[in-house]
């Protein structure tokens, strides 16, 4: 069928639609023209990630467009709606982290991240890749000039107020051009002009010095040299202001390195680094990349620079902002560093990053063959967690192609009344699958619970009642619980602890324990408190409204010392507490 299908493709401009046997799409692409690029994918050998997803095509369907440009918009749209497994190059959507200085009239500084802000009109500084650099950053800038920390202004002053790094606004009435004078110094900073926080550095720390607080100097010039080693990281001259990212790409052995370089104020600020296999064409995949980078990942800058086998006019339309393609000067010489960078990143990591993606591909045949089964492509794993029975919670982590998916991690708070593995697990399935089979989602290859049989005769249950036919297995523990065997068909297969299949599944274990862990802690310091005071006896609701109003979390709780608990409780009930809370799963 494939083959009659190749032969009536059409030399247009498109969009096509890679499908597995269920139907269920694996990739979207698109082409100049789609005869040869989707001939391309049968007529050629491939290695890694693209052999894989050949071997799981078993039909395709193509849109065909007007235009290379509508193809592209397809091509973004399409993938967003789909969500396909093998189109890797836009897994990494994190929108990266920017500083804000408030508009309030006693701003505070603040890490940010545009895809999460619901207030519009604010005035965001970055974009920092790294969010270190920008958490120093405001500690640095903090530091040195005494803006207010609090969230909500306290009726007396705090810990700040006494070292001097607030100038105490609940209780003093600040002049407010003091304010406005601190506020254009951070703008300028955050801006590109690091002269007058350096300036200012100097200035103290010369006065420590003539103080003979030699402590203190170090301290301050700690914080000048993190200026001009990390935050100075390289003066780019172009004679303008103008925020521009700038584009650069490599190739080698069969995978694609992007470099974006962030220019703002005349300063390279900071730069992102992305290597990817190359699933289609190198073009076509940088295309896609530029594309789509800023839906989540940054704010537009004024313009961009990108390389000369771009059609920038295309780019240009995308976006909506300047696109330029340099042939000379210092423009051009900006696209060649961003290459270099991009081509030293990949051979860098090519080993690494080539044994680990040859490692995930290895570890997921070694499961299908050790389970004769179809395929282990895509698994989901399971784990549950509570507090005695209370507050159940559980998680769900999907690795795809051997290795993380982490935009398909899922967490579930259990609203049985039963709390035992088993029914949590019969929940936690049938919502998952239930969903899964009514908005048509892609059901995995593997189901991993992390149990023994009556976890997976919970799921299997629930997975034949949905008229579903999904494998399941488990992962058996050693006594210092740690992955060993793994349960399938009531047989038990040991795993050879040294090869690539052990290391994923015990990556696996981790992984949906951790996740599903972190995620219970969360719930309880939301709002679990009072809840978890109503299961220990001799706390009734004075004494739970007095722990209540003094802490605001188990962990508080859990932190604090008898003596402190004594003030509210008696000790019996006290030390009865700090027992209970450290039950936890």
């Amino acid at each position: 069928m494939l083959k009659e299908k190749l032969l009536l493709l059409p030399t247009k401009p498109g969009c096509y639609l890679m499908k597995d046997k269920n139907g269920v799409i694996i990739y979207v692409g698109k082409a100049k023209n789609l005869k040869n690029r989707v001939n391309s994918y049968f007529k050629s050998s491939h290695t890694g990630k693209t052999r894989v997803l050949v071997s799981n095509i078993y039909d395709f369907e193509y849109i065909i467009t007007n235009s290379e440009l509508e193809a592209l918009l397809l091509e973004i749209n399409l993938i967003k709606e789909h969500t396909p497994k093998y189109n890797i190059l836009l897994k990494d959507d994190k929108s990266y982290p920017y500083i804000e200085l408030t508009d309030e009239k006693i701003p505070r500084l603040l890490i940010v991240r545009p895809n999460k802000l619901k207030r519009k009109n604010i005035k965001l500084y970055g974009p920092y890749p790294n969010v270190t650099a920008a958490r120093k950053t405001i500690e640095m800038l903090n530091r040195l000039y005494p803006l207010r920390k609090c969230k909500n202004m306290p009726k007396k002053e705090c810990l700040y107020y006494h070292i001097n790094e607030c100038l105490g606004y609940c209780i003093n009435k600040i002049d407010e051009n003091k304010i406005k004078e601190i506020k254009n110094e951070i703008i300028s900073f955050l801006k590109g002009d690091d002269s007058i926080v350096l300036n200012k550095i100097e200035h103290e720390m010369q006065e420590s010095i003539n103080k003979l607080n030699f402590e203190k100097a170090k301290e301050l010039n700690e914080l000048k040299q993190f200026i001009n080693i990390t935050l100075r990281s390289q003066l780019i001259d172009l004679n303008d202001n103008i925020d521009r990212d700038i584009f650069g790409y490599a190739v080698y052995k069969g995978y694609i390195s992007i470099q974006v370089l962030f220019l703002r104020g005349g300063k390279l600020i900071e730069r992102k680094s992305s290597v990817y296999p190359i699933i289609s064409d190198e073009i076509e995949d940088l295309t896609l990349f530029i594309s789509s980078f800023y839906d989540k990942n940054n704010i537009k800058p004024k313009e961009i620079l990108v390389p000369d086998v771009i059609d920038e006019n295309i780019i240009k339309q995308v976006l909506d902002i300047n696109v330029y393609k340099p042939i000379k000067g210092k423009k051009k010489e900006l696209i060649e560093m961003a290459n270099k960078n991009a081509l030293n990143t990949l051979k860098e990591k090519f080993e690494l990053i080539k044994k680990s993606d040859e490692n995930a591909l290895n570890a997921i045949n070694e499961l299908k063959e050790l389970l004769n089964i179809e395929s282990a492509n895509k698994i989901e794993a399971f784990d549950n967690s509570h507090l005695f029975g209370t507050y159940s919670v559980s998680g769900m982590i999907t690795f795809t192609l051997g290795m993380p998916d982490k935009n398909n991690y899922r967490k579930y708070k259990i609203t049985s009344e039963h709390h035992d593995d088993f029914h949590v697990m019969k929940e936690v399935i049938y919502r998952r699958y239930y969903r899964v089979l009514m908005e048509n989602l892609e059901k995995p290859d593997l189901i991993i619970v992390d149990g023994g049989k009556a976890q997976i005769t919970a799921a299997q249950t629930v997975l034949a009642s949905l008229n579903l036919k999904i494998p399941v297995c488990g992962l058996v523990k050693n006594d210092k619980h740690k992955t060993s065997n793994i349960l399938y068909n009531d047989k038990i297969y040991e795993i050879d602890k040294s090869s690539n299949l052990f290391h994923m599944l015990e990556r696996i274990q981790d992984e949906v324990h951790n996740y599903t862990i972190n995620y219970h802690k969360n719930i309880r310091s939301k709002g679990a408190l009072s809840s978890i005071l109503d299961n220990v006896s001799g706390i009734g609701e004075v004494r739970k409204n007095k722990l209540l109003k003094r802490y605001s979390s188990i962990n508080k709780i859990k932190d604090a010392k008898i003596e402190d608990l004594k003030k509210i409780l008696p000790e019996d009930i006290a030390i009865n507490l700090l027992e209970y809370l450290k039950g936890e799963k």
